[in-house]
C-alpha cells in the first residue's frame, strides 16, 4: 500500500542539504519501486502458499519487505509483489514500527465498513476508494514462527486487509466501482502513439 502522495505547489525553499536527502530519498523510492513487481505481471494474480519452515530465508525475506517498503515510502507490502508466492506481508500500522505476519488470518471483522482512497505500490498513479471493515482481529505467525494476534482499526486494519488481498491475487482495481475502475486502467494501460 502506498503512501506517496505530495502537495508540491506550497514547499518551502530547501537547504542544499535537505534538497539532498530528498533526492536521494527519491532515488531509493525509484530502486525500490524497480524491484516491485507493477500491474500487468502475472504474479500479482496468483494465490501464494502457506509458510511451513520458519528459517533464516524467510528472516531475510522480511528484511527485504521491509526495506523495500520503506524505500518505497509505502506502509505495507505483500510476498507476491516481489514475485514470492509465500503468504507473508509486513506492514507499518502505525508510530510503533513495522510488523510481519506470517500465513495471515483475519478471524474477526467489524459490521461497519468505511469507503477511502487507496494505492498500492504496484499501481503507480493509481488512487481509487476500496470499501473495507473498520476493524479486524489478524491472527498469524511472526517470522520466528510465535503466534501473533493484531487487533487492527481504522489505517491499521485498512493496510492489512490491502496486504491480506494481494496474498489472494486481489488488487484495489477489484475492490472499486466500475467508473474508478475504468480511470485506474486507462492510467494503468500503456497507450498507442499514433504519429
Amino acid at each position: 500500500m502506498s503512501e506517496h502522495d505530495h502537495d508540491h505547489d506550497h514547499e518551502p525553499e530547501l537547504t542544499d542539504e535537505e534538497a539532498c536527502a530528498e533526492a536521494e530519498a527519491e532515488a531509493r523510492r525509484r530502486l525500490a519501486l524497480s524491484q516491485i513487481r507493477q500491474y500487468g505481471d502475472p504474479a500479482l494474480r496468483l494465490t501464494a502458499h502457506d509458510v511451513a519452515e520458519f528459517d533464516d530465508d524467510l528472516r531475510r525475506l522480511v528484511d527485504r519487505l521491509t526495506d523495500l517498503m520503506h524505500d518505497a515510502q509505502g506502509v505495507g507490502l505483500a510476498a507476491t509483489q516481489v514475485g514470492v508466492l509465500r503468504r507473508l506481508f509486513v506492514f507499518e500500522p502505525d508510530e510503533e514500527g513495522p510488523r510481519a505476519v506470517v500465513n495471515p488470518r483475519i478471524v474477526e471483522r467489524a459490521d461497519e465498513t468505511e469507503s477511502d482512497e487507496e494505492g498500492c505500490l504496484s499501481l503507480q498513479g493509481v488512487r481509487v476508494p476500496v470499501e473495507r471493515s473498520t476493524g479486524i482481529t489478524l491472527e498469524g505467525q511472526d517470522p520466528s514462527g510465535d503466534d501473533v494476534r493484531f487487533e487492527l482499526d481504522a489505517y491499521g486494519a485498512r493496510i492489512a486487509q490491502h496486504e491480506l488481498d494481494h496474498l489472494d491475487g486481489v488488487l484495489i482495481i477489484d475492490r472499486t466501482d466500475e467508473e474508478h475502475r475504468k480511470q485506474a486502467l486507462s492510467i494503468l494501460r500503456p497507450r498507442a502513439v499514433l504519429r
